[in-house]
């Protein structure tokens, strides 16, 4: 059986390496907030092209405390409005409800799965203040044209770049292209740990400084609290196993990319509608991500014919049980997508005889 993600694999190549790294926590002594935590903060911040990198305790909280930041300093308040694709996974939403104020879903373009920009000016009130910018899959989103929006209506850009580590828009790195970003370091990720994490990167320094503090129970200095805060750290152990895979993500990317170009390249059946991408470097193929109206029917020929397979994401935000006050939105592209998508295996350490088995097996499909 092919599988779809071998993480064991992916890591095994650093073995010697994180392994080392682990040692050099352990005979640290210092768990939390020490020096490996501020060494992968520096060395992500010069990755990204940023100022300021906050690791935290996984994705999810990286967007809710970027958005409780901005409410503590000022910009955002509760009852605001968010602008953020229909078609994302639900943390893109949570991260917004969690913190008082309110999910504006836009519609994504059937041929990006991304948010259509075209659609965003009409979702926008007198209440919304900001853009959640989800760069699905590893695919920069359009962000020139959502900047010039932002730029008309005065509002934050908001980056969820948890799939997109590494991403170019033109010559600046996904993490640098908004106001703010929230990565997920979660193990399947691009640049993935061995266990949960996340960051913020930023170059708003009164940001940085809002989002380190709620972070650390809200304080900056032991047992002295400026904000209500939460404990969401990156710890010492993640952290210098991301300081070891992130000198590798780039090499990583390209082996990802290689493996999507041979699926565009040679998977011919029409029954297949494969993923449309603007620029090779836009694009880093977190997933890869295809689209059949016989989906389910193409899942179980694939499992027959021993290849694994992934739907992202099989039930459209705006359907969960948890967003009831959303159930009766009309979202029709969100939803045909959510019908249609299927995942193919890609990753770093794909062998080439089982991406070209997986091409046979797909053109073979009816």
């Amino acid at each position: 059986m092919i599988s779809f993600l071998d993480l064991k694999e992916v890591n095994s190549q650093y073995k010697a390496e994180l392994l080392e790294a682990c040692g050099r926590v352990i005979d640290n002594g210092t768990y939390i907030n020490g020096k490996e935590c501020k060494l992968f903060e520096k060395e992500f911040s010069l990755y990204c092209g940023v100022k300021h990198t906050i690791g935290v305790g996984n994705g999810l909280d990286a967007l809710r405390l970027i958005i409780r930041a901005y409410k503590e300093i000022g910009i955002l308040h509760k009852g605001d409005e968010i602008i953020v694709p229909a078609n994302t996974y639900i943390a893109s939403i949570l991260a917004i409800s969690d913190n008082g104020l309110s999910p504006i879903l836009v519609e994504p373009n059937i041929e990006t799965h991304l948010i259509d920009y075209s659609k965003i000016e009409e979702k926008i009130t007198s209440k919304t203040k900001a853009i959640l910018v989800v760069h699905l899959y590893g695919m920069v989103a359009y962000i020139d044209k959502i900047k010039e929006i932002a730029e008309i209506y005065n509002l934050q850009i908001i980056e969820d770049a948890s799939q997109s580590h590494g991403a170019y828009f033109k010559n600046k790195r996904c993490g640098s292209l908004g106001n703010v970003s929230g990565f997920s370091f979660y193990p399947t990720k691009n640049l993935g740990a061995l266990g949960d994490g996340g960051a913020v990167t930023t170059d708003n320094e009164e940001l940085a400084y809002t989002i380190r503090a709620l972070s650390n129970y809200g304080s900056l200095e032991k047992y002295k609290h400026i904000y209500k805060g939460v404990n969401s750290r990156l710890d010492e152990i993640q952290a210098s196993m991301l300081r070891v895979k992130l000198k590798y993500l780039d090499r990583e990317i390209e082996c990802r990319r290689a493996v999507a170009e041979y699926y565009i390249q040679n998977i011919k059946n029409r029954e297949i509608i494969l993923p449309k991408v603007e620029s090779r470097t836009s694009h880093v193929w977190h997933l890869f991500v295809i689209r059949s109206s016989k989906r389910d029917k193409l899942k179980q020929y694939l499992h027959l014919n021993g290849i694994n397979s992934m739907i992202h994401y099989p039930i459209a935000p705006h359907r969960q049980r948890a967003y009831h006050e959303f159930n009766t939105l009309n979202l029709p592209i969100t939803e045909r997508l959510a019908k249609e998508v299927i995942s193919l295996p890609i990753s770093s350490v794909q062998d080439f005889n089982n991406t070209k088995k997986i091409v046979e097996v797909i053109n073979g499909f009816s």
